[in-house]
């Protein structure tokens, strides 16, 4: 019963939608619905409302999709939908402010005598309002007025002109910022953390061990991947798009003329195109460059798109005559260099200013904190006067705002009802028992929601589907793919839902403005070509991941908040980039071991020597296991490729078998709680169905393969050694570094060790004269100061003991002759190591501090606090790929 109240879920929603009925009461109205008359049913015909539910009651399942959108906004991490108003007021406001108008004109001046060149610009500007309104009927409706007449006038064919501006309106879906790319980014998070929990359960299941390796854990996302991933993909598109019109025009010339421009290329033109190009490109520098930089958050950088938005207005569309049309722009500007001046040159932090010029800094940035919101009033107040357009934008965002927020409610009913009725694990035993593994079930996926954007809206594809099918696709190790690239790669599919008829809303927006002379049949043949490039990106990216990870990588490895080198999920990569520099490093590495090894380490202390000696010598045997554990990844891989087919079948049994297993298990339970004799017949039955399940298991189990063990056992050995080898690396390279640095760091303290000599002696009075309070007190100060000196430890040591005889027990007086022993016990230690200290400056100081620098970059790196520029360049192109980690499972 549960897969009719499943399909009934389904039926009741597509015919809502059908119908026309509103989305955001479509969603939670077949929820609702489907969950009442379950319940009903179950109370009529079974006496219990939970009767037809796959697990769960209907109030637990009613009450789900409110609780985990509420969760989105009680969790502090969980903060991404606070930008939609943001970028939604962003982008409206910019519409009204007429950028779009501007750039159309002046950009089809600029690439009118290229062959195809107001097509180009038609893309171009449909690329900046991209990454500006990111609205795309605003976008389609002011290109179809501006260029669609200007491209017909000049013999463009209709089919071109128009399926060219309507595929560049829907830019706004994949270049960033996106609302989009943040719902998306909002549903992939909590799908991580489903499959984070599922491949952990796929691991204990599989290898019996309770906890997962962090490196094979699935990695979550966030609005701000999803822009930097999304951003090479868009320009990927725009180029395409492009391309496929220039060589249009080269081919039929006549269907795509060149446009001779009846002015000047003049300095008047380029200062034309200079202040149409400025403005926007200035925009979208603060917005995204500040999120590629990580100076702002998502949600920081949708405020300074709104606040930036709403000044760029405030001169647009004033008339004020003269200079004075653009103070409010200026007045901002200089606030930006007031602000800079201040944070680059003094401490703004008021807690930490403590003198006059500190807070001198502070007062300069406060004038131009002042100076940007004298600017931000200005302006609001003139674009309020003109037109109440401020009012009308504010209540635009308010409307649309509040629509997406109610379909996020209603999806996460919609999707709470789908698992209610078993259809989540319905479509993961579906995917999963397609042939082929990952790829296949993602082509599925990704055919599906192709199709749906025939008939579904963008947001309803991005928050029913996705939260059912990603959880599947990233739980799968055998692809080990990113949660930012399965939402780019979602974003590109999703885009084509504006362009396929019959619910193509920007060829409703075209037609609209469309004059009578272009016919639908000709739109609709025009963006068939745009749709073609959309799914050649969509390949494209889908080969390459790198062009989605990468960026995201990168920004992550080279900001202040990235991971440390001892990252486990970095290992791989760096241990192949410490490889590949000591094989081009010119011996730099192996000359500094053995530099190192002709020191003479006599002058240190015997425990010192012995572990600088092992340190210098780990370097040799860390260079060795690095060849190791490169030798028995080779091992490896040459033995995947036959160990792999057997793997999977063997897995895929005894998933079967699990799941049997769970159905003899409820049958088991089912049977223990029939006692009754009129309930004996129902047991006999279910005793058999029982045996029946048991016999299949049997049978299932029969299908490993006989000789599975011993190949288990030789691949495992395999990793194994490889894992081994890692770790062997991985001790043998830290020690190599660690432990000279240790022994650099007491020789470089020992100016300060000698400055102690004063502080030492004085305690040698204060034991002999001073009160037991006063002299523990003292005693102690002055082993504060050994504890902060390197290698110092021993007098320390001493002096502990010396306070400690100090102490007053009971009646007893203080220990005075005691702490005199340890005293000059602690004198003894003192004076040995000034000598050997002394001794150590010089060649064996130098000799260790050039071993550390020739090995710093390479053996030594896992023991930086930070990586390299070099360093996280590389890893950040090296994990970018997705890497296959199925056979750990």
């Amino acid at each position: 019963m549960e897969l009719f109240f499943l399909a009934l879920l389904v039926l009741i929603m597509a015919f809502a939608l059908g119908s026309g009925f509103p989305v955001a009461f479509a969603l939670p109205g077949a929820a609702i619905i489907s969950i009442g008359l379950a319940a009903a049913s179950g109370y009529v015909f079974t006496g219990d409302t939970d009767s037809f539910f796959h697990s769960g009651g209907p109030s637990q399942w009613l009450s789900a999709g409110v609780t985990n959108l509420r969760g989105v906004y009680w969790e502090v991490e969980r903060d991404t939908l606070i930008a939609i108003p943001l970028f939604i007021f962003m982008g409206i406001m910019l519409q009204r402010s007429k950028i779009a108008e501007d750039l159309l004109v002046t950009m089809a001046q600029l690439f009118g005598p290229v062959p195809g060149g107001l097509g180009i610009s038609v893309v171009f500007v449909g690329a900046l309002l991209a990454a500006t309104t990111g609205i795309v009927g605003a976008t389609v409706v002011a290109m179809g007025l501006i260029s669609l007449p200007a491209m017909l006038r000049n013999n463009y064919s209709p089919s071109l002109a128009t399926g060219t501006i309507a595929a560049s309106g829907t830019l706004g879906q994949i270049i960033p910022p996106s609302i989009v790319l943040i719902i998306l980014a909002d549903q992939l998070a909590s799908a991580t953390d489903q499959a984070s929990t599922a491949r952990k359960n796929l691991f204990r299941d599989s290898t019996g061990e309770l906890s997962m390796p962090s490196i094979y854990d699935v990695a979550s996302t966030s609005a701000g991947e999803m822009f930097l991933g999304a951003f090479i993909p868009g320009m990927v598109l725009v180029g395409l798009y492009m391309l496929y019109i220039l060589v249009f025009a080269l081919i039929r010339p006549k269907s795509a003329p060149a446009v001779r421009f009846e002015g000047k290329f003049d300095f008047a033109f380029g200062r034309q195109v200079f202040l149409t190009l400025v403005p926007p490109l200035a925009l979208i520098f603060l917005v995204l460059g500040s999120i590629l930089t990580g100076i702002a958050t998502v949600n920081q950088a949708g405020a300074i798109g709104a606040a930036g938005a709403l000044i760029m207005a405030g001169y647009r569309l004033s008339d004020v005559p003269g200079l004075l049309k653009y103070m409010p722009a200026l007045l901002a500007i200089a606030s930006f260099a007031v602000m800079g001046y201040a944070l680059s040159n003094y401490e703004m932090n008021i807690k930490a200013a403590t003198s006059a010029e500190d807070n001198f800094g502070i007062a300069v940035g406060v004038v131009g904190a002042l100076m940007l919101i004298v600017a931000l009033c200005w302006s609001g107040i003139r674009v309020l006067k003109i037109d109440n357009t401020l009012h009308a934008v504010m209540l635009e965002t308010a409307k649309t705002t509040s629509l997406v927020f109610i379909i996020l409610l209603g999806a996460a009913m919609l999707t709470a009802a789908f698992r209610a009725f078993g259809g989540e694990e319905l479509v993961r035993d579906f995917l999963g028992a397609l042939p082929g593994g990952f790829w296949t079930q993602f082509i599925i996926v990704m055919l599906v929601i192709f199709i749906l954007g025939f008939f579904l809206d963008f947001i309803e594809i991005a928050v029913v589907v996705v939260p059912i099918v990603a959880p599947i696709l990233l739980a799968d190790p055998s692809a080990n793919i990113t949660a930012v690239w399965l939402g780019v790669m979602i974003g590109l599919n999703i885009q084509t839902s504006f362009l396929t008829p019959p619910f193509g809303f920007a060829l409703f927006y075209l037609r609209g403005v469309a004059p009578a002379v272009v016919k639908t049949v000709q739109m609709y043949k025009g963006v068939v070509a745009f749709i073609s490039l959309q799914l050649i990106a969509l390949a494209i990216v889908g080969t390459f991941p790198q062009l989605v990870n990468y960026l995201p990588n990168r920004v992550s490895f080279l900001s202040d908040t990235s991971p440390p080198p001892r990252n486990p999920k970095l290992q791989f990569c760096l241990e192949e980039y410490v490889h590949d520099h000591l094989a081009t490093d010119n011996g730099q590495t192996v000359n500094a071991i053995s530099a190192a090894e002709k020191l003479n380490l006599t002058v240190l202390p015997r425990s010192l020597e012995s572990d600088l000696e092992k340190s210098i010598a780990d370097g040799r045997v860390a260079i060795t296991a690095l060849d190791e554990v490169f030798a028995t990844e080779d091992a490896v891989q040459a033995a995947a490729a036959d160990y792999r087919p057997d793997h999977s079948k063997v897995r895929r049994i005894e998933k079967d078998i699990r799941e049997l297993q769970e159905m003899d298990d409820d049958l088991k339970t089912r049977i223990s709680r029939l006692r009754g004799d009129d309930q004996q017949a129902l047991k006999a039955e279910l005793e058999q169905e029982r045996e029946a399940v048991q016999s299949e298991i049997e049978e299932v189990r029969a299908r490993v393969p006989a000789d599975w063990d011993e190949k288990y056992g030789t691949f495992s050995r395999l990793t194994k050694a490889e894992e081994a080898a890692r770790r062997q690396y991985q001790r043998s390279a830290d020690n190599a570094y660690d432990g000279a640095s240790k022994v650099l760091a007491i020789l470089d303290d020992t100016e300060a060790f000698k400055g102690l000599r004063d502080e030492l002696m004085s305690v040698q009075r204060t034991i002999e004269s001073a009160g037991s309070e006063q002299a523990e007190e003292r005693i102690k100060d002055v082993e504060a100061m050994f504890r902060d000196v390197e290698g110092a430890d021993e007098v320390k040591s001493a002096l502990a003991k010396a306070r400690r005889a100090m102490k007053v027990r009971g009646n007893a007086e203080p220990d005075r002759e005691k702490a005199l022993e340890e005293f000059r016990d602690a004198v003894a230690e003192y004076e040995e190591q000034i000598v050997w200290r002394e001794a150590a400056q010089g060649d064996l100081r130098n000799g260790i501090a050039a071993y550390l620098d020739g090995i710093r970059d390479t053996l030594g790196a896992r023991s930086q606090p930070r990586l390299s520029r070099e360093q996280a360049l590389f890893i950040a192109a090296c994990n970018s790929a997705h890497r296959d980690i199925s056979l750990n499972f």
